[in-house]
């Protein structure tokens, strides 16, 4: 049965005592190979783990990823994606909207009189309540990150 080392993890614990991917094989008794396999992110067998568990002088899941805290992570991913796509179709509308005031203002001064004072309005609403969404999932993607996080 494979299991899906922490990769990071395990890089990182061998940098922080100094050892080359040499050393850490000679030590858990394992292939180079299979430790430049295992810090690439691949599955590695239980053998495997084990014997760098060991090396490393901690339980086997330790070098495991955690399946929770690798959806939660994947989730706060998509969420923040999808806040940059939402304010960057806000600045697009906002432009658009200042792009439009222009024009209103324009047809008003050719026209002598306020022609386009209510579809102006209306737009203005349309900005207003775009603005109020945008603030509203910023501060829940901000607020869910921290409560995780225990913030």
């Amino acid at each position: 049965m494979d299991i899906t080392p922490d990769a990071a993890k395990i890089k990182r614990w061998r940098n922080e005592r100094g050892w080359s991917q040499e050393h850490l094989a000679e030590l858990a008794d394992v292939g180079l190979r299979t430790i430049q396999r295992i810090e690439n992110g691949e599955n590695a067998s239980r053998d495997s783990l084990t014997a760098l568990a060991a090396a490393f002088n901690v339980d086997v899941m330790a070098l495991a990823l955690d399946a929770k805290s690798e959806a939660a992570r994947m989730v706060r991913a998509e969420q923040l994606k999808g806040l940059a796509v939402f304010r960057l179709v806000f600045w697009i509308h906002l432009g658009s909207w200042a792009l439009g005031m222009l024009i209103f203002a324009a047809i008003c001064v050719a026209m002598g009189y306020l022609i386009m004072l209510p579809p102006a309005m209306w737009w203005t609403v349309g900005l207003a309540g775009h603005g109020l969404a945008l603030l509203i999932f910023t501060l829940a993607v901000r607020f869910q990150g921290q409560f995780e996080s225990g913030k």
